[in-house]
């Protein structure tokens, strides 16, 4: 017999931890100044990481 979590309540497999976004490799960049940059667009990417981990440790303050 399993116990079951309480409605509402997330498992660490439903609901994983953020991973970063890859970092662009330093050839990638073509150096002919777009916008976006694959860099700026990187930068974005761990923004948008950091908040979401942020959220992640909120919503599972065990696992920190």
């Amino acid at each position: 017999m399993t116990t079951a979590e309480p409605p509402g309540a997330d498992s660490a497999a439903d609901d994983p931890m953020p991973r970063p976004p890859e970092q662009p490799d330093i050839d990638a960049c073509c150096g002919n100044g777009c916008d976006p940059c694959i860099f700026d667009l990187h930068d974005l990417a761990m923004d948008q990481y950091r908040q979401d981990l942020r959220a992640w440790n909120a919503r599972h303050p065990q696992e920190q």
